[in-house]
């Protein structure tokens, strides 16, 4: 059997599960990271979620895997117990035709279970950096004869302060060992940290020109720092929303902003780094299940989501790092649907979409947000919509007995409908339509100097 996959120098029954499993074709980063990573070499990928890095590594580690050694071969480090849970998964299901034993480990979890099967044997280990290292010290976990390390997310777990434990983990495998390490971002820390860990790797990652994502719709909405909720809520009641992915700065504003979406209509979950990993996957499984519609997170909580069908990304606060910006929108428009990606601008970040306008190489349309007078009109349409669907379908045999004896009593035909349409309109109180000052329309806003200066420049330069 000859497919893409076996092109690439997988065997034919490693590619055959993969066919199974519903992959056509390789994305670029399997294309590019698969026959380097066969042939022992390390590999860095600058690949975010979505572009199928995670078999990208999995496929190799897998088909170099020795069946004669009964001992920990791979080791895949992530920043989070739901990206340790989903690469394991994943591997065990590329796996399953050679009966792979692959083991997720991270916190949360009793360490009996893991010590018993660590000393059944496992194959291939995946876990959090902090869990690894218990029972690394516990001497439970042997890595001194490892072929193969992966750091998957590494720009997070540098984020999240496990820098130091990736160093440790690195210290107790062998110098011969294969590293590939996959990052959204490559920020200094990171690449350093590859100088002095890996051997001459080669390195994968998309252009420039394929950050901007063309089945995503960009804009932006200038808006004060006081006024970004009362916008928000405006653009929840107009936009067609499935299931939306809100980013916040802060896990207090993430927690903060979901308790006042929800105050006002809009029922909404946050999702933080200070979750206990049930509450955690408590939360996803509601989304997943639309049983809630709007999740508000931070970057680091929203790693390793793997959520296809999420309709608009909110920007409620500006990232920084443009790359991280790209990583964000690109949650959505994912699987071959269209999405729309929004970003809230307060007059002083207008310099920072410039930087990453400048490295996107695109423009990013600024638009009007909703007014009271659209919204009004909005809720009306939808009503009568909702009213033109149940006349059509005739059901509603029981009230119009309801509506014949009002009329016995003398009402007046308009009068009933007009008092049924406002009775069923009172949950628009519960969404007041917030005032919104006017904005300072710079052109550009106040110019940054020093630092944040010289990146915008970066930014722009050859566009």
């Amino acid at each position: 059997m000859t497919t893409a996959f076996t092109q690439l120098g997988l065997r034919p029954q490693l590619a055959q599960t993969v066919a199974e499993l519903g992959y056509v074709a390789p994305t670029p980063i399997q294309s590019a990271v698969i026959p380097i990573m066969l042939t022992g070499q390390d590999v860095i990928g600058q690949a975010q979620t979505g572009t199928g890095k995670t078999a990208a590594f999995s496929l190799p580690i897998l088909q170099n895997l020795d069946p004669t050694r009964a001992r920990v071969q791979a080791i895949v480090v992530t920043p989070t117990r739901e990206l340790a849970r989903q690469v394991a998964q994943a591997m065990h299901r590329y796996g399953a035709a050679q009966q792979v034993r692959v083991l997720p480990i991270y916190g949360g979890q009793p360490y009996a279970r893991q010590l018993r099967r660590l000393s059944q044997g496992v194959d291939i280990v995946v876990g959090t950096p902090g869990r690894l290292l218990d029972l690394i010290h516990q001497q439970a976990l042997d890595l001194s004869r490892i072929t193969t390390l992966v750091l998957d997310e590494a720009d997070e777990m540098l984020s999240m302060g496990f820098i130091e434990d990736i160093e440790a983990i690195f210290e107790v495998t062998p110098a011969t060992r294969q590293t590939a390490l996959f990052s959204a971002t490559l920020p200094k820390p990171i690449r350093q940290l590859a100088e002095r860990y890996m051997n001459r790797p080669q390195s994968f990652g998309m252009a420039r020109s394929h950050l901007a994502v063309e089945a995503i719709e960009q804009r932006h909405y200038l808006v004060n720092q006081r006024d970004k909720l009362a916008a928000l809520t405006r653009l929840f009641e107009i936009e067609p929303i499935t299931r939306a992915l809100v980013f916040a700065r802060t896990r207090a504003g993430a927690g903060a902003l979901a308790n006042e979406l929800t105050r006002r209509g809009f029922p909404a979950e946050a999702l933080h780094g200070d979750m206990g990993q049930q509450s955690r996957e408590r939360v996803l499984r509601r989304f997943r299940e639309n049983r809630i519609t709007v999740l508000v997170a931070t970057d680091v909580a929203a790693r390793g989501l793997d959520i296809d069908d999420i309709s608009h990304v909110f920007n409620y606060d500006l990232p920084q790092d443009p790359e991280v910006y790209v990583h964000r929108i690109g949650r959505t428009g994912r699987a071959g649907k269209t999405g729309v990606a929004i970003t809230l601008l307060t007059p002083k970040e207008q310099w920072r979409l410039r930087r990453i306008e400048g490295m996107m190489k695109t423009r990013i349309a600024r638009v009007p947000l909703p007014t009271e007078e659209d919204i009004r009109q909005h809720r009306e349409a939808q009503l009568l919509a909702e009213v033109a669907v149940w006349l059509r379908r005739g059901r509603a045999k029981r009230e119009r007995e309801l509506v014949e004896a009002l009329l016995a009593e003398g009402h007046d035909l308009m009068d009933i409908a007009a008092v049924t349409l406002k009775m069923a309109r009172k949950e628009e109180k519960r969404r007041p339509i917030a005032a919104i000052a006017p904005t300072p329309d710079e052109q550009p806003a106040a110019w940054p100097t020093g630092h944040a200066r010289r990146a915008l420049e970066k930014g722009w330069k050859g566009s």
